[in-house]
């Protein structure tokens, strides 16, 4: 019987051609099933202990999620869904997620990316989305990092000749200049000390609230709206994993 966050059959379809099909020595135990306990990880915020009996031993959900991780699996799966985006309008953002105390506790790692601001101990999920609110790309950063700063590992994968959506925060000369390189349009309200006038549209901006609605999403899933992992690597895999379904959720939708 498939419970209420299990992978459906046509989700099941499209991940398991893209996961790692040469295992060594011992058969591995079913994908499926421990895919299914990793997801109800994240959608709770639950600990791993916790993971139900129906999914495995836990330490098989752990063990499997951190080697797929190092194996850059999660990153593949995203990439795959995500090849074929609408590429006509991209648009940029970022949304901070607070960091529980029992993530904030290893210490000597200078890549945690955990940084203080006026929520507390945050961490920044930046995302570029398409026309359809979906992800193409992530990365993560400290609460109080500027969103402009962070900006140039989205801007890589800005396609040729969009339309690129982003709020005051990334009216920048240096981003405009990349974005305009590639072909693009960059549709960015100017700030107030601005000199220098920019064509803006009023009208396609209002389509960036998808971006917005994309990080509603994500946050459906408790332990993405709120950080329990100690490593940043493994926060951004989950977050990965979880974008993956938003874009079979909505092909599946149309198929």
């Amino acid at each position: 019987m498939r419970r209420r966050f299990d992978l459906t059959d046509f989700e099941w379809s499209v991940i398991e051609p893209l996961l790692p099909n040469k295992s060594r020595g011992v058969p591995r135990v079913d994908d499926r099933r421990v895919i299914n306990g990793i997801l109800w990880r994240f959608r709770t915020g639950s600990p791993w202990a916790d993971i139900p009996e129906r999914y495995g031993p836990y330490t098989t959900c752990y063990n499997r999620f951190v080697r797929w991780r190092k194996g850059g699996v999660w990153d593949r799966l995203l990439a795959a869904v995500s090849r074929a985006f609408d590429g006509e309008l991209v648009m940029i953002d970022s949304s901070s997620i607070r960091v529980h105390q029992h993530g904030a506790t290893l210490k000597g790692d200078p890549n945690r990316c955990m940084g203080r601001s006026r929520g507390g101990l945050t961490t920044k999920i930046h995302a570029l989305v398409d026309g359809r609110g979906l992800p193409v790309e992530l990365h993560l950063s400290e609460g109080q990092a500027s969103d402009c700063q962070q900006a140039d590992p989205l801007l890589e994968v800005v396609p040729e000749g969009s339309i690129f959506l982003a709020d005051k925060a990334y009216d920048s000369d240096a981003i405009r200049d990349k974005v305009e390189a590639r072909g693009s349009f960059a549709n960015i309200p100017p700030k107030a000390n601005r000199k220098k006038g920019f064509a803006f549209s009023s009208f396609l901006y209002r389509y960036r609230n998808l971006i917005e609605r994309f990080f509603g999403k994500l946050k459906h899933a408790r332990g993405l709206a709120t950080r329990y992992d100690k490593r940043a690597d493994n926060f951004l895999a989950a977050a990965k994993l979880f974008s993956t379904r938003l874009w079979i959720a909505a092909n599946e939708s149309t198929a």
